[in-house]
């Protein structure tokens, strides 16, 4: 399998046995030519233009930000499409900490993206608590709240960690399945169902 970008060779990604992993799990379900040739299309196109959610609750939201501008220039990725409704994005970078009165309000958010939707870690207050972690206030990381796909350590990372984590999302997502792949969608309800959240109905 040859997963490649023009400025990364296969050998500089990191877990690449997941990507395998997810690959032969893919093709043991099978598809037929015409679906198979359908799904890498669409993927391609989906892979290539990610938009994010804007949701950042503190200062991994300022690398985040720092992502549109001229140094970074996430454009160049299809990444520029900031929404502010959650309707509109593909994906949630959970830039920051959230405290115990937000994940009512997060879990909301989250149900709210349209299908297919994904989940990125960023900064070690979104993976763990981070400095905050044995206060009463904040939440022991995401993971337990949403199923998450990427992680990004730091704190904060920088704005390069944060393009090389969503270039793993991309790569993620151009290898599943678009049609009849159902698989992610149980699995999801599954996950809200075994971590309910006060205040949230199912």
């Amino acid at each position: 399998m040859e997963i490649t970008t023009k400025s990364m060779p296969y050998s500089a990604w990191k877990d690449n046995e997941y990507i395998e992993k997810l690959v032969d799990q893919l093709n043991e379900s099978g598809a037929n030519i015409v679906v198979g040739t359908l799904d890498k299309l669409i993927n391609w196109g989906r892979s290539n233009s990610l938009w994010p959610l804007t949701f950042a609750t503190s200062c991994c939201g300022i690398e985040f930000v720092s992502l549109g501008a001229a140094r970074f220039d996430m454009a160049r990725f299809g990444w520029e499409v900031a929404r502010s409704s959650p309707r509109q994005a593909d994906f949630m970078m959970v830039a920051g900490t959230i405290v115990h009165r937000m994940v009512p309000v997060f879990r909301r958010l989250y149900d709210q993206l349209a299908e297919p939707k994904y989940v990125i870690a960023c900064g070690s207050c979104a993976i763990s608590g981070g400095p905050f972690r044995n206060s009463y206030h904040v939440a022991k990381g995401i993971e337990d709240i949403v199923p998450v796909d990427v992680f990004i350590p730091g704190c904060p990372p920088r704005p390069e960690a944060m393009i090389y984590g969503i270039m793993q999302l991309s790569r993620k997502v151009k290898v599943e399945k678009f049609f009849g792949g159902v698989n992610r969608q149980e699995k999801q309800e599954e996950f809200l169902k075994n971590h309910p959240v006060e205040g949230v109905k199912d």
